[in-house]
């Protein structure tokens, strides 16, 4: 029996009828004629850098379940989060909107604005099972009506484990997934959020060398802004043997699919929220710090895999593809506008290029740190091998104020050298490159400077290109309505910041208080002459 359900909604979009038919005895019938809508599982590590899986070249890392997925479906080169952290980068994800339109949720650590729904929470509403398992969207806080509000779905992060180093989450993500599934009606499509806390610091010292068996001879080269040292990398030796954990539970929740015949019908997106927890990486505005891994794979969907996709990826554009793979259109959600757009022909047709010439960047404010809370605002383009940034307030730090231990960026062994050959008067370059204030513009040839080391704004030859890339990214920020290019930017600054324990950081830390910023080492704070 196919059950018919008017349902007339408060909207945005007003006077719009929404006419849903849908009901398990119509997946049953979906079901016998092999027209089931898919499962999406997302799998999304914390703090992962491209190109760090085996499958891209990194030998240093060995990924076999990421590396699966990628060759029996799609392997992107050119994925970007608009905003490399946490909180803002999921919320994009889950979203489908640039975090410059995310009123609060374009911060780290916010109040989630009740306006915006979530893909998720859509899902949930058309007949999928959804939940998630370890880190979903955070931090942060996220209420409707004065109620708890679940951005992804129901919490199974009971089940635990024992962990094979220190700092090293303790729940099961595959047992949890199993769990999940176990209780899902039979015929019921899912969505399925894996949030692994991997691999986010803190790393037990050594643990790539002691428990993964590996040798800092295996890293071929440590990137430029940082010292090469012995101590640099074991730093990201450790952080690969965590990425490695992360993925074989990934390898047995593939495992889990095969055998209950779920797999050829599951779209499995891998990826992370951004970049690596090392200086000038995580929570900054370069191609290293949002390029991230992703690879995507739907059997019963995507033609041809194997394929290698070079065009740009925008976050953003995961809620339009999922939405419009399932059918849901416009007409049948209360999302706000996406940003992003549907991959969704490129999925069904090897011989489709996506269309897209450039990409945009940006941040707010991240980690708390600066005065009154303060943030670092940038927005950013990318085409044609070019980097060009506006750092709309160049006099403040940007990973954080000097004297509150610059907390934009997670103490590590890698920070604390940079730090150290500084004060010592040895090395200075590292730390410019890391925590020194930056010009308001800069511009970058990825070509001859794929690190961003030497910034040719200034320089005559370029004034043509630089030209060009701001006039397309103030006319793309000015049609978006951003507020920062708006004349509103300060609303940014003036949104709260959610967790009360380390609110007002430099007025309380200044003022002698005890406040604790357990993300970073003592040694990070600097004494101010």
């Amino acid at each position: 029996i196919l059950k018919k359900t008017l349902v007339i909604k408060k909207s945005s979009k007003p006077f719009k009828i929404i006419l849903i038919f849908f009901s398990f005895t119509l997946l049953c019938k979906c079901e016998k004629s092999s027209n089931l809508p898919p499962n999406i599982l997302f799998v999304i590590s914390d703090d992962q850098s491209f190109p760090h899986a085996s499958i891209y070249g990194t030998s240093w890392i060995k990924t076999p379940g990421f590396d699966r997925i990628a060759k029996e479906g799609l392997l992107f080169n050119n994925a970007y989060t608009t905003n490399a952290k946490c909180s803002p980068s999921r919320a994009t994800i889950l979203t489908g909107r640039n975090s410059w339109l995310l009123e609060e949720a374009a911060n780290h650590v916010p109040y989630f604005p009740e306006k915006f729904i979530t893909f998720p929470e859509v899902l949930k509403n058309r007949g999928y099972k959804t939940g998630k398992t370890g880190k979903g969207w955070a931090p942060g806080i996220a209420f409707k009506n004065g109620i708890k509000r679940d951005l992804i779905g129901q919490n199974y992060s009971s089940i635990t484990t024992i962990p094979p180093a220190k700092f090293i989450s303790n729940i099961d993500y595959f047992e949890n997934f199993k769990l999940f599934l176990e209780e899902k009606e039979k015929d019921q499509p899912f969505l399925f959020w894996v949030g692994g806390l991997e691999p986010h610091r803190r790393y037990q010292y050594r643990v790539g060398i002691e428990y993964g068996n590996k040798t800092t001879d295996d890293i071929k080269s440590v990137p430029n802004y940082w010292p090469d040292s012995e101590n640099v990398r074991i730093d990201m030796l450790d952080y690969a043997f965590e990425i490695e954990y992360f993925d074989s539970h990934l390898e047995r929740i593939i495992k889990e699919l095969e055998i209950r015949d779920l797999l050829e019908n599951t779209i499995i997106v891998v990826t992370s929220d951004n970049g690596m927890p090392f200086p000038r990486v995580k929570g900054q505005v370069y191609p290293d710090d949002n390029r991230l891994p992703l690879a995507i794979r739907w059997g019963k969907g995507i033609k041809n895999p194997g394929r290698v996709i070079d065009e740009y990826f925008s976050f953003s554009d995961f809620a339009p593809t999922f939405l419009d793979i399932i059918g849901i259109n416009q007409d049948l959600h209360e999302m706000e506008d996406f940003s992003g757009k549907s991959w969704k022909e490129v999925f069904f047709n090897n011989s489709i290029k996506f269309e897209r010439e450039y990409i945009i960047l940006g941040k707010e404010r991240h980690d708390v740190g600066r005065e009154n809370d303060k943030g670092y605002p940038v927005r950013s383009i990318l085409k044609n091998n070019y980097f060009y940034s506006i750092n709309f307030e160049p006099n403040r730090w940007p990973a954080g104020n000097p004297e509150t231990g610059y907390l934009n960026t997670d103490g590590s062994p890698t920070k604390s050298e940079i730090l150290n050959l500084k004060r010592d008067n040895v090395n200075s370059v590292f730390w410019e490159l890391a925590f020194g204030k930056r010009p308001k513009e800069t511009l970058y040839n990825l070509i001859n400077d794929p690190r961003c080391l030497v910034n040719i704004a200034d320089n005559n030859a370029f004034m043509d290109v630089k030209s060009d890339l701001n006039k397309i990214l103030i006319r793309d920020l000015i049609n978006q309505k951003d507020p920062r290019v708006m004349g509103r930017g300060k609303i940014f600054d003036n949104y709260i910041y959610a967790h009360k324990k380390t609110r007002n950081f430099h007025e309380r830390y200044t003022n002698g208080d005890s406040i604790y910023a357990g993300w970073v080492n003592e040694s990070d704070f600097e004494k101010l002459k």
